[in-house]
């Protein structure tokens, strides 16, 4: 089987490392219009030799030129592709995956579903981190019991030794990472779905040291589809997101001045959007590549035979020295790589457009993930 990956950035580049030390696909493409971060690709990964294309996803018929020659395709570029490329993919009776982040990006490749089935094609949104890994945790925890009193989802990836202002550093795309400060969140309510304004709500999770005592906080995207999956099985269910305590008052200044906004304003004659200035004001001053950390917890309450349980989920995983990968490339890419070699084994057979938590075995992606040495540990406790 030949797999390609749109996207040689950081998130694209994990995925390929992982797919050539752990994979058995003939070949594995890797496709950028930057010329730069293709030619890096090999000599980041040292094991297999990953095929270089040169190409502009905004050109569909290269595109779909391309994806005929795969049997699965995987977007690592930022989401406003992924409906694009799901489309062309589905022509194509290409298999697609990609690492979602955007709600209404993710409802439109779910329009797709009928036309999916009818060219046998299997389309996965969502394949990353939160959501990605926390969608898989939620499915484990309604798989465990009958009924949910409450899931709270806590996620965060930060830098290993904080550096003012933000005491952050870009672990992935600054658009992704804008997006999710400033799109509506939203939240299970016993039966309603909700939507909540971002970077409110902060409330303290804490860890083993050395982070202690962190914040966490609402934002957009993580809980995607859930609300929706499990509207009839979950009570509560949201999604915060984990920073060192006073980021988010910080960052939310940011958004107030409207530093956020795509409608362009004129600076001396020059059209110019402020989310375009700041997110190059965030590449250019914020720490990147730097010993990181993603954290991790997941708490439920729910009921098994009329007896309650609480379900928690937690998961350090940090910087890997050795082959400087990320601990946010790992937890991200690692497990879209493994739900691709899911479909290379056909642990999933499964046609259409759908979600992880409706198509990934829990215990096979946390096993896959143990032997990369990431651990999700899970702790079942009987409650009054």
């Amino acid at each position: 089987m030949n797999i390609l990956i749109f996207g040689a950035g950081m998130m694209g580049k994990a995925i390929a490392y992982d797919l050539s030390c752990c994979s058995d696909f003939d070949t594995i493409t890797i496709a950028d219009k930057d010329t730069h971060a293709i030619s890096s690709v090999n000599n980041f990964i040292k094991d297999k030799s990953i095929n270089p294309v040169v190409l502009d996803v905004a050109k569909s018929k290269k595109v779909r030129e391309l994806l005929r020659e795969q049997d699965i395709a995987v977007s690592a570029l930022p989401y406003m592709f992924n409906y694009m490329l799901a489309k062309n993919a589905i022509e194509t009776k290409t298999h697609f995956l990609d690492l979602g982040g955007n709600n209404d990006v993710v409802k439109k490749e779910i329009s797709l579903d009928k036309e999916a089935r009818k060219r046998n094609v299997l389309v996965i949104p969502d394949c990353g981190l939160a959501p990605g890994l926390t969608s898989i945790i939620t499915r484990d925890i309604v798989d465990r019991m009958e009924y949910i009193d409450y899931v709270k989802i806590r996620v965060g990836g930060l830098p290993l030794y904080p550096k003012p202002p933000l005491n952050y550093q870009i672990v992935f795309s600054p658009y992704g990472l804008i997006n999710e400060y400033v799109e509506d969140a939203v939240v299970l309510d016993h039966g309603e779905v909700k939507r909540k304004k971002s970077l409110t709500e902060i409330e303290t999770v804490e860890f083993p040291e050395p982070f202690g005592k962190m914040e966490a906080f609402l934002t957009s995207g993580g809980c995607s589809t859930l609300p929706y999956t499990y509207k009839d099985r979950i009570g509560y269910l949201d999604y915060k997101t984990i920073r060192y305590p006073g980021h988010c008052e910080k960052f939310k200044l940011l958004v107030d001045l409207g530093l956020t906004k795509k409608e362009k304003i004129d600076v001396n004659g020059r059209p110019i959007a402020p989310v375009d200035f700041l997110a190059k004001i965030l590449l250019k001053s914020l720490p990147k590549n730097e010993p990181d950390v993603v954290l991790l917890k997941v708490l439920s309450k729910g009921e098994v035979n009329e007896e309650k349980y609480k379900m928690e989920y937690e998961m350090i995983d940090y910087y890997d020295e050795k082959n400087k990968i990320t601990a946010m490339m790992r937890t991200t890419g690692y497990s879209t790589s493994i739900i691709a070699q899911m479909i290379e084994r056909e642990d999933i057979m499964d046609k259409g457009v759908l979600t992880p938590e409706k198509v990934v075995p829990p215990d096979i992606m946390f096993n896959e993930l143990k032997k990369r040495g990431i651990a999700v540990n899970r702790k079942i406790t009987k409650v009054r």
